[in-house]
């Protein structure tokens, strides 16, 4: 293979490595609630938006940064549910849990934080771009075998397998996890056994939270910028992801995001690179109507 297509392959992996991190935020939320959290795009950007302050006011190091950041993710998906999701869970019942009204008003309520967030950080920092001192950012050139990479490329990629992996240990080996996937899997069954579900959700929040703030810092350091709608795109190709792997599979998002990730590095062989950002909404577009319930989605209604 030649070594350019190998170079764009690690860059690809590591770009959708990114994603993964904020679509299974999307897919937690999804299988614990069946709603969509739109303003998880804004959580990613205040992970960002953190890491520069944190940066710029006492330049700790990295691994500091990267677990304070951690903590704002997870006090920002602590108030984004209670804000956002709370208040619409007055009634308990299946039927409300389960209805159009429930979903619709969830994810227009979503919505409206991430507008009012997203205005806010540009009153606040402005519209322009913010540069990241260039001692923080991960851009070192590496070459291994031929190819040249930047030192980004390799942090990104492992920083975002170990949280996936310990997600993973969470999920199947603490209480936590294990009352996660029993109020994903039937909520009123899961009350009734008594798990508290709503600490569940809020832990649920939490932890996708975490790792879409996570990935904000990340790639703000990789390039080297931050701005208030960097949230943005990313958490456009998140969802398509969430969408492609069936929206409750965290599995699945994580491969449908590796996919979008190497598919769009890719693309920019043959095409401009303005163009490479299409190549996700047309998965999205072939996934719609060639696997109606998602590559991973198993039984569960057409997305």
């Amino acid at each position: 293979m030649d070594l350019y297509y190998v170079q764009q392959l690690v860059i690809g992996l590591s770009q959708g490595m990114t994603y993964a991190l904020v679509a299974i935020g999307f897919t937690l939320i999804f299988g614990v609630l069946n709603a969509v959290n739109f303003a998880h795009s804004e959580v990613y950007t205040l992970g960002a938006v953190a890491g520069l302050f944190l940066i710029t006011a006492s330049s700790p190091p990295l691994a500091l940064v990267v677990v304070l950041v951690a903590g704002v993710g997870a006090l920002a998906g602590l108030s984004l549910e209670r804000l956002a999701f709370k208040p619409f869970r007055r009634f308990a019942d299946e039927a409300s849990l389960k209805s159009r009204a429930m979903r619709e008003s969830t994810l227009m309520s979503s919505l409206a934080v991430s507008i009012i967030v997203r205005e806010a950080l540009q009153l606040v920092m402005g519209s322009q771009v913010q540069p990241v001192p260039v001692s923080y950012m991960l851009n070192t050139p590496i070459s291994v075998g031929g190819i040249t990479i930047v030192s980004g490329d390799i942090v990104i990629f492992a920083v975002s397998v170990t949280l996936l992996v310990g997600l993973q240990l969470l999920l199947k080996k603490t209480r936590i996890g294990l009352a996660i996937r029993a109020v994903s899997n039937n909520p009123l069954g899961a009350k009734y056994s008594g798990i508290n579900v709503d600490r569940t959700i809020v832990s649920t929040f939490v932890l996708g939270s975490i790792l879409g703030a996570v990935a904000g810092l990340l790639v703000s350091l990789y390039y080297g910028s931050v701005f208030p709608a960097m949230g943005f795109a990313p958490g456009i190709k998140a969802f398509v992801a969430m969408v492609m792997g069936g929206l409750v599979s965290i599995p699945g998002a994580v491969i449908c995001a590796l996919i979008l990730g190497v598919s769009e590095s890719m693309a920019t062989t043959f095409m401009p690179s303005v163009w490479a950002d299409m190549v996700p909404y047309l998965f999205l577009i072939l996934t719609l109507i060639f696997f109606p319930r998602g590559l991973f989605g198993g039984g569960r209604e057409r997305v």
